[in-house]
């Protein structure tokens, strides 16, 4: 591939820069998951990529492609005689910076539901709590195969896996951000990952409220035929719902969005956690599941949010 016309389309700025088709992203982002793209080109695209910011299109394309090389455990079939939950994905990415992390507890309650979960990611911030160090604390450690993650999903409900065990490709080019000094491409695709297709349901939490709009485009069309997925702002990087923000919980299903809040629009008064290491953050998380301590109001409200679109 020649990548020139393709910089040249997308580096003349943020004004000058084109969006690149469908089919564009699709083959580029094919490329650079498969460690093709020289460090020359690769850095120009993604800084370049950085500046102008994704499109709807370009998103599809680098979805597709990061879809193509995903692997896909396998999700419980039946569960007490009834239908199956669809499993949820949530990824995480960044880790607790100044608040606990409550990503494991809607983990958690979803599982006590008996809706399947699946938390997959990486962690390379040296500033923040790594996420899988609090899992590790909660009992929770990662599975050394999709085979593996697939029987704790049969077995518990819940698994945990690498990023880099679902897709290399994606988790090396993730992997580039220390070296780069900011987030690429990598990290807003990651978010769209599907590592159940058609019996999943996509947890995608994102910081910047611009990307509520590329991302919603975007899972307009992905969820079209059948699928799930809830958008949703991320609490310090991480997918679980802050706990005094007004709630953003966007459902989507079969091409459709719904606004799960409608009436929602006000800030609530909820005290925030500094329980940031992973052994103070563990014993918040267990002791809000055994009822010493309260679940947030948010919290319940993703998980019941959740818990609709698993069993839809």
């Amino acid at each position: 591939m020649n990548f020139a016309p393709l910089i040249k389309e997308v580096g003349r700025g943020s004004k000058g820069a084109r969006d690149l088709t469908e089919a564009q992203a699709e083959a580029l982002f094919g490329q650079i998951l498969d460690g093709v793209v020289p460090d020359l080109e690769l850095g120009a695209l993604l800084l370049s990529l950085r500046i102008k910011g994704e499109a709807a299109s370009e998103l599809n394309g680098f979805e597709r492609a990061m879809q193509a090389r995903t692997a896909h455990i396998t999700v419980p079939s039946l569960l007490d005689g009834g239908n199956s939950p669809r499993c949820v994905l949530l990824p995480t990415f960044n880790g607790a910076r100044k608040q606990a992390n409550l990503l494991p507890l809607v983990a958690l309650l979803l599982a006590r539901e008996g809706v399947p979960v699946l938390i997959h990611g990486r962690h390379d911030f040296d500033s923040r709590e790594s996420p899988f160090a609090l899992l590790a604390s909660l009992g929770l450690p990662l599975a050394s195969s999709v085979a593996e993650a697939s029987a704790q999903l049969q077995a518990t409900r819940l698994a945990c896996l690498p990023l880099a065990l679902l897709n290399p490709g994606l988790d090396a080019l993730m992997a580039l951000r220390p070296r780069l000094g900011v987030r690429n491409s990598g990290h807003s695709v990651a978010k769209l990952l599907d590592a159940a297709p058609g019996r999943s349901v996509r947890v995608v939490a994102v910081t910047h409220p611009e990307y509520l709009d590329s991302m919603g485009q975007a899972l307009l069309g992905l969820t079209a035929n059948g699928g799930r997925a809830l958008l949703m702002r991320a609490s310090e990087g991480e997918a679980y719902a802050h706990l005094r923000r007004k709630a953003q919980l966007y459902g989507f299903a079969d091409g459709q969005r719904s606004d799960l809040h409608p009436a929602d629009t006000t800030d609530i008064d909820w005290p925030l956690s500094d329980a940031c290491s992973a052994t103070a953050n563990a014993a918040l998380i267990r002791a809000m599941l055994d009822g010493s301590a309260a679940v947030p109001p948010r919290i319940t409200e993703q998980v019941r949010a959740l818990t609709g679109l698993a069993r839809d």
